[in-house]
């Protein structure tokens, strides 16, 4: 079976391309497996022993597999090569020659020691896409310094303004800086392959964990920059739009988005507080959020009085956006998660192990690509037979240590 068209559809947008991905972690594996589910041939280079570090984040892991690792690598092959060697390091430069992008999240001083840095890499290929992923991105003062989910969100101010109101900035409970960031590097490639295939044009893409996390923060820092007092952790009831936030009710937490003014008027009317929506203090959005707390305290009143379940119906009918907070083991079981196919189950795992589908959807890719996660080196021999290396040249690599060979 052609490795492009395991577990899916034939095809895609991005069929023919060929990407050699040295990241680790979870950002760049992310962007090279939205990459690898519109179609492209993602080849996994890892180093010998333990792999990317996320193969080793847990736990949960399943079959001594972080779910975590499986998340974030379906629909990609495995090659282990030992960089350290000087015959390990020429066979990565061959596959980096023969590629269409080249993506890598390693230290600046280590891709020029071992000659894989953007300026040399591009002068011998000039057709290649070339991305560098980061922490802090290529320049500035801080471009050398290692970067993490964490450091991410607290520099960027997304924790400034996450939390309980009053209490201590808290972390987004997911790795949100990660995934973003490979939505970013995966958006941006996409874009270069255009260019690449009707020109034949290179590109240098510069994409960090910091600057995908100010492009989240875009609209609280514009609202800052334009006047607003400097916001706090204020348990997500600080919302540009009033009422835009979450409600308990007589058994659980109800959020509720009123996004224009004939939402308001209908949402009072519904919840039993017609004076609300008749009220001109409240007639517009400014006024809302100037008379929030007097407002926020009259919603609660009403809504305490009936199950989250019940305003839900009564608010859908009324075409007001609404849900309830659900935990994740609702989350999984949502009707509408369910017959949009959001979870993939990792073939081979007998329902143990999930990614979730990419956050698009094609036409023309009816069932989505859904291969498992590479064990460490399983397709290193396949892989290098695919560039040129005999078999002979490939077991004289493996038995010197050069690049390694996993189970399939």
């Amino acid at each position: 079976m052609n490795h492009q068209d395991q577990g899916g559809s034939a095809g895609g947008p991005l069929a023919g391309l060929k990407v050699v991905d040295m990241t680790t972690s979870y950002a760049g594996p992310t962007a090279s497996m939205y990459l690898a589910d519109l179609g492209a041939d993602v080849i996994k280079v890892e180093r010998p022993g333990a792999g990317d570090d996320a193969r080793s984040w847990g736990p949960p892991f399943v079959r001594d597999t972080s779910a975590w690792f499986a998340s974030a690598n379906r629909n990609k092959r495995s090659v282990v090569i030992n960089l350290r060697d000087p015959r390990g390091l020429r066979t990565l430069r061959r596959l980096i020659g023969e590629a269409d992008v080249f993506m890598e999240n390693l230290n600046p001083g280590k891709l020029a020691s071992l000659g894989i840095d953007h300026e040399t890499v591009r002068a011998e290929s000039p057709r290649l896409i070339y991305c560098a992923m980061s922490g802090f991105g290529l320049d500035g003062p801080d471009s050398a310094l290692p970067g993490y989910d964490l450091a991410a969100q607290a520099r960027s101010g997304i924790m400034s303004v996450t939390g309980p109101k009053g209490g201590s900035p808290q972390r987004v409970s997911s790795a949100l800086s990660d995934v973003v960031t490979g939505m970013c590097a995966a958006l941006a490639v996409s874009a270069a392959v255009v260019r690449q295939r009707e020109h034949g044009d290179g590109e240098l893409i510069d994409v960090s964990l910091l600057d995908s996390d100010l492009a989240v923060m875009a609209p609280r820092i514009a609202a800052y920059l334009a006047g607003e007092p400097e916001p706090a952790p204020s348990g997500g009831t600080d919302s540009v739009l009033a009422v835009y936030q979450s409600f308990a009710t007589a058994d659980r937490d109800l959020a509720i988005a009123i996004g224009n003014d004939p939402i308001w008027r209908r949402f009072c009317d519904v919840i039993g507080t017609p004076e609300l929506g008749a009220d001109p203090e409240l007639a517009d959005n400014a006024g809302r959020r100037v008379h929030r707390e007097r407002l926020v305290a009259a919603v609660t009143e009403k809504l305490a009085g009936r199950t989250a379940a019940e305003w839900q119906k009564i608010l859908g009918e009324a075409g007001i956006p609404c849900s309830l907070v659900q935990g994740l083991s609702e989350v999984v079981e949502d009707p509408q998660v369910v017959a949009r196919g959001a979870l993939l189950p990792v073939p081979g795992t007998g329902g143990a192990l999930h990614s979730v589908h990419s956050p698009f959807r094609f036409g023309s890719i009816p069932r989505p690509r859904n291969t498992a996660f590479p064990a460490l080196g399983a397709h290193t021999r396949e892989v290098l037979g695919e560039h040129g290396f005999t078999d002979e040249d490939i077991d004289t690599l493996i038995a010197e240590g050069a690049v390694q060979e996993g189970a399939r």
